[in-house]
């Protein structure tokens, strides 16, 4: 081996061989002449031209390194010019960002002082050199599209919060946030930039102009007639807002996109460079060709088919060159300019078997020759320029860039030793790794080439009007634009495909098991990691920056699912009592016996210290863990550690720091990532206080933890067990099979991708429908405006310029949305996309399933498995479609019956103690119960389970959410009240159409069979009829009272004369206490529908006093809404926005509808009772049933009369009464014969 020291000195072994033949086949070791030809071959001159053969000097290993001396010989000059100041510019060599002075705001820097992400308003940081003569030329990579303004700026220059570069006197910006340019004023330039594009910033002191490019594409001169001359000098800057994050590149790593003329700030290590190109060739010539010593001549070989073959030549050989290159190799543009370069023009060049062969043997001889600090550092530096590469790449159509990288990524991690240091140290710890299996959406669809890939553009044609469904035939034109568009878009898919494929590889190569030769398998690695990278996202949420974007989690987590389910079903293969992944589950000890570390996230029982300690017996008897009583003791105590530093005084010494403008000496929290690959670990501030304080580190285990070892201390058989160890699945259930499903391993990961989706794959899924929706809304416009120059006549031709000029707009924007449509389906929404939910809502069906089966165990489940349960069925629901329809999977019909059942079952579960996932259930199941084929769900649940669903529905309002559980059971009534078959309010038809796809503008859908279920449970017993009906009465005098307040406050703000504005919220509380009323009012005529006797029967003991109870509140209610010029008519004739469901219809036809079935529908006997309460009760007014039927009351003396062309609510006009089948108007107007003095 080389010593890196001092001298070479190899060590020799000696060979007794008994003939000069067998010498030479054995040993490798050549005569004088052929060694010769073979030194001269790799260490050729610079220039490539061939010595002849009688006139060079022969080589040996004794006056190679003279030669290799000479051969590596940089000019003189050469290297004075790089070492010399360079005119016109000024400050270090190394151009880095100036975190001591330069800034301005809270910012976070990388420790490489060339990331920067934004932690304030507006942030401004400079670098240390600036220029004032000549051509130069800096790039920024941006890692968010938001508001951010780059470009340069005197010293002179001051910013503040509000003010950053381009918004003062010498300081010029580029903005593609808002596409913009900035000096003092603002004008319009460029383009939009988007994540992951290159923003270059030229400027010309020799002619004073400024222009800049995006992605290598220049957007023209940006500024003129800059101030130049004694005094000025330009640095590069950036303003950038809160949570923005960019990186830049000054010349420490080759320019992306040089530009001819223009010079980067730093300059690169051009005689660092020279030597390794050359000695790259010589590595290059010994890849390509052999010794034959037996023949005496060198053999041309292909560098695939080449092998090391211990022969003492080429060891001898490589170990010279090594010498001088491994130095070179951990410089960070060597590695980028000289390594990176080779390795991807062997990856472009040949196939990939070809190419994975001539990288391993590279990466070999890498570790062979090198020292192991030396090897780490270079293939540390190799990953971050393989990463940077990939994340901003341009989109182009065939998406070649990114599969060559991925191509090379797989190479570098199939091999195995490079794989598990790369994955032990860089791959979580250093880089962003996830970017590796993130796809870019194109922003600019014209760059991306998806005009080429698309040509013929199409989008779904949609009904403007709700409550008409408008079928229109598509005609030929139509239909050959949609199968020519669908084409496109296929190709578009099959091309996206084979990136996803390579990025499955990858995940493939990280979860491998079978590589534990020589220490822990990369799979028990890659565990160790995931669940810190899980750990940090989920104990930042809601911190900012996130360590990982939503966009990258979604790919993630599918490419995650395709790994994973390889593994399941080869094991499956392997192993036949096994399950396959189709069946796979979380098994529930998983949970409890605290193998599996969940953090700090929420149980479905609650605190876990506090589970243990309640349910210790029921580990003891049900899964034979036993739990000491000094662990519970220090679990209780572990917040009031003493060993912890107390909170003030943590926080203390940052704001000292932070007081003299310097960096915090404190490790950066590991949530907070770089804008691209590395760690900051500086905070700058110009505020005196810190706006931040750090937190407990991650990665220090909590301090007791019952059976529990932190995930660095695992080893293999603590995860997947031994003969007499179950690993993760100690403490097994007697309702769980003895029989393993998989590896535990693997059960470990599936529970992490549940975990992942829940922290931010489900609200980005929801994010990206937005597409859609701008798809739907221009088709609209464009539609609407189609419409208008059908008819406008042909002599007003202004109008028809403006009309034309607006659909070109629409046309143009509508064939860049439905690109952009396409892309989202292939990456987001497709097939396959949608299979990956919709196994993974199973897996949590499944998990819960057999969770419940462990009775109190239950409670140990995290509440994020029922919440991903009911995400992830929302997301197939809502978000795939209409492109892709959830009754296309497999086992539809029998998902949806056991989501119900779970639905059913646990929205009232006493083990479930948390109050947001209790009330995620309850809304769960009440947009269940809206959707025609969800409620046919609920209904073919086993009968038992729909009666006890039932019988929670009518437990007393006062001991839970009373109001969500109302709206269950209204949904279950819609479509059967009076006047209640509307799938909108009437009143509301005229106005804008809301999202059709909203739960409570479904079609009315009841249910029959649970609302028979509701009649027998009333009728069941004496007190359950009576608790249950007190409570809604209770609950309708309370939200009509409370409506009738805010409308009162309403009014008045509304008749003030000076100028004032009623509070949204209130309105918004004011409109939901008037639905909360009209609900409660079809809750009781339902339950008079069902079971009358209830209020009709005296013989029952409560019957009376609910019947006086509810003519009451009836009563109460008509007075209130029908009196003529009334608060409520006049806030109703405000129409203020927020109050729009607020009118007479909806309260008054509930009221009607009670009535009818009281007065007219009752048995005679009951019918008179009915009466003879409603007269009887002091507030009982007869015009207000007179208003009903469109009588208004007579004008009282001296007062005005009302205006002629006023309308007055009748339930004559309206439709949706007089239309009603089963409860016509005219069973209301029989109410007359009921109450004396009625004139009509």
């Amino acid at each position: 081996m080389a010593s890196k020291e001092g001298g070479m000195a190899f060590s020799r072994k000696s060979y007794k061989l008994t003939s000069d033949a067998e010498r030479s086949r054995v040993t490798g070791i050549v005569h004088e002449k052929l060694l010769s030809d073979y030194l001269h071959r790799v260490f050729a001159s610079p220039d490539h031209r061939p010595a002849a053969a009688t006139s060079r000097k022969p080589l040996n290993f004794q006056n190679l390194p003279e030669h290799l001396d000479q051969l590596l010989h940089v000019d003189d000059k050469e290297d004075e010019e790089s070492q010399e100041q360079v005119e016109g510019r000024l400050g270090p060599s190394t151009v880095v960002l100036d975190h001591t002075g330069g800034f301005e705001g809270l910012l976070l820097v990388d420790d490489d002082l060339l990331g920067v992400i934004g932690h304030s308003n507006f942030g401004t940081i400079r670098s240390t050199t600036c220029v004032y003569k000549g051509k130069w030329i800096y790039e920024v990579l941006i890692s968010s599209q938001g508001l951010m303004q780059i470009g340069w700026c005197t010293i002179n220059c001051r910013f503040n919060q509000e003010e950053g570069v381009g918004d003062t006197h010498n300081s010029y910006a580029y903005d593609g946030n808002r596409v913009r340019k900035w000096n003092v004023t603002t004008t319009n330039y460029g383009k939009a930039w988007a994540a992951g594009d290159i923003v270059s910033c030229l400027i010309d002191l020799d002619e004073g102009t400024l222009s800049f490019s995006l992605n290598g594409v220049s957007l023209g001169t940006a500024f003129e007639n800059l101030s130049r001359g004694l005094g000025m000098a330009y640095f590069p800057a950036i303003s950038l807002s809160f949570k923005e994050s960019v990186a830049f590149n000054f010349g420490s790593r080759p320019l992306r996109y040089p530009v001819a003329g223009y010079r980067p700030l730093q300059d690169p290590p051009s005689t660092s460079l020279v030597r390794a190109q050359r000695l790259l060739g010589c590595f290059r010539a010994v890849l390509s060709m052999e010794l034959d010593p037996v023949e005496g001549r060198l053999v041309e070989k292909e560098s695939s088919e080449w092998q090391l073959q211990g022969q003492p030549t080429v060891l001898l050989t490589l170990a010279h060159i090594f010498h001088h290159f491994a130095p070179l190799l951990c410089e960070v543009y060597v590695v980028e300019a000289v390594l990176m370069s080779f390795l991807l023009g062997v990856v472009e060049a040949g196939p990939p078997e070809q190419a994975q062969t001539v990288v391993h043997h590279v990466l070999d001889l890498l570790w062979l020759f090198m020292e192991d600090y030396e090897v780490q550092d270079c293939l540390k530096q190799l990953m971050m320029s393989l990463l940077r590469l990939y994340r901003f790449s341009p989109i182009v159509p065939d998406l070649s860039l990114q599969i060559h990288y991925l191509r090379l990524t797989i190479a570098i991690l199939s091999h195995e030793k490079s794989r598990k240091f790369l994955l032990s140290n860089v791959l979580f710890d250093v880089l962003r790794s996830v970017v590796f299996f993130y796809i870019k959406s194109p922003l600019r669809v014209e760059e991306a080439g998806l005009q080429e890939l698309i040509p013929t553009t199409w989008w779904p044609h949609r009904s403007p009007r709700e409550g008409k469904e408008e079928v229109r035939e598509e005609t030929s034109e139509e239909r050959l634009r949609r199968r020519a568009y669908e084409r496109g878009c296929q190709r578009l898919k099959k091309r996206i495909e084979v990136v996803e494929e390579l990025q499955v590889q990858i995940l493939k190569l990280l979860l491998n098991n079978k590589d534990n030769n020589g220490g822990e398998a990369s799979r028990y690695i890659f565990l160790t990691k995931f669940r810190k990278f899980l750990q940090e996202n989920a104990s930042g949420r809601g911190n900012t920056p996130m360590l990982c974007p939503p966009e990258y989690m979604v790919c993630f987590l599918h490419r995650l699912i395709s790994a994973l389910r390889f593994y399941w079903d080869e094991y499956k293969a392997s192993k036949p009592r096994t399950s396959f992944s189709e069946e796979a589950y979380v098994p529930p000890q998983i949970f409890y016996n605290g193998k599996v570390d969940y953090f700090d996230l929420q149980r479905l029982g609650g605190l876990l210290s506090h589970l243990r300690k309640t349910l210790k017996d029921d580990l003891a008897s049900k899964a034979n863990i036993l739990i000491d009583p000094m662990e519970l003791q220090a679990t209780t105590m572990d917040d009031l550690d003493e060993d912890e530093e107390p909170a003030p005084a943590a926080a203390q010494r940052p704001m000292q720091a932070l007081a003299v403008g310097g960096a915090l000496p404190l490790p950066r929290p590991g949530w907070l990532s770089s804008p691209t690959l590395g760690r900051a670990n500086r905070f700058l501030s110009t505020a005196a206080v810190s706006l931040m304080t750090p937190r407990r580190p991650l990665s220090a285990s909590e301090k007791v933890k019952v059976r529990t070892l932190s995930a660095e201390q695992r080893t293999r058989e603590d995860i997947e067990g031994s003969q007499w160890n179950e690993g993760l699945l100690v403490g097994r259930p007697p309702e769980e099979p003895e029989h393993p499903l998989t590896e535990n391993s693997l059960l470990e990961v599936l529970d992490g991708v549940v975990m992942m989706y829940n922290l931010s794959v489900h609200q980005q899924l929801g994010k990206m429908v937005g597409v859609s929706d701008d798809v739907n809304e221009y088709a609209m416009a464009l539609r609407d405006t189609e419409d208008k120059l059908r008819r406008c006549p042909k002599r007003r031709k202004d109008i028809l310029a403006e009309l034309s000029k607006s659909q070109k707009v629409f046309s143009e924007k509508l064939d860049h949305l439905s690109r952009r449509l396409a892309w989202v389906h292939a990456a987001v929404y497709s097939q396959e996309k949608m299979q990956d939910i919709y196994w993974l809502l199973r897996v949590c069906l499944r998990t819960i399933e057999h969770g419940d089966r462990t009775g109190s165990l239950f409670a140990f489940m995290p509440e994020f498995y029922l919440s991903v349960a009911i995400n992830s069925y929302s997301a197939l629901k809502n978000y795939f479609g209409p492109v892709h329809s959830m009754e296309e999977l497999p086992g539809y019909e029998e998902t949806l019956t056991r989501l119900a059942a779970i639905l059913a079952k646990h929205f009232a579960d006493t083990r479930i103690v948390g109050t947001d996932i209790r009330d995620s259930l309850m809304q769960a199941l009440a947009s269940y119960v809206c959707y025609p084929n969800s409620l046919r769900a609920v209904e073919r649940i086993p009968e038992e389970q729909r009666i006890a669903m039932v019988r929670n529905l009518l437990a007393p309002y006062e001991q839970r959410p009373w109001a969500q559980t109302n709206w269950i059971l209204v949904r279950l009534w819609r479509g059967c009240g009076f006047g209640y078959r509307y799938t909108r309010l009437p009143h509301l038809l005229k106005t804008k159409p809301e999202d059709a796809s909203l739960p409570s503008l479904q079609k009315p859908c009841p249910s029959t069979l649970l609302q028979q279920h509701m009649a027998d449970l009333l009728r069941e017993g004496p007190d359950v009829a009576p608790s249950f009906l007190n409570s809604v009465l209770n609950q309708l005098n309370w939200a009509f009272s409370e409506f009738i307040g805010m409308i009162q406050e309403i009014q008045q703000a509304a008749e003030r004369l000076e100028r004032n504005f009623v509070d949204s919220r209130q309105l918004k509380v004011c409109a939901t206490c008037f639905d909360l009323s009209v609900s409660l009012l079809r809750v009781l005529e339902m339950t008079i529908t069902l079971v009358p006797e209830i209020f009709l029967d005296w013989a029952r003991p409560t019957s009376e006093m609910l019947l006086r109870r509810l003519a009451q509140l009836l009563n109460q209610v008509l007075n209130r809404v029908t009196a003529e010029r009334n608060l409520f008519d006049r806030v109703v004739t405000l129409r203020l926005p927020g109050l729009e469901s607020v009118d007479h219809y909806p309260i008054l036809v509930a009221v009607t509808g009670i009535l009818v079935r009281l007065l007219v529908h009752g048995p005679a006997s009951g019918t008179e009772r009915a009466t003879s309460v409603l007269l009887a009760d002091p507030c009982f007014q007869l015009r207000s049933i007179s208003y009903l039927l469109g009588q208004p009351e007579p004008p009282a003396p001296g007062t005005a009369l009302p205006a002629p062309d006023r309308k007055h609510f009748s339930l004559q006009s309206c439709k949706w009464a007089r239309e009603d089948r089963d409860l016509g108007l005219g069973q209301v107007i029989r109410l007359k014969n009921k109450f004396p003095g009625w004139k009509y």
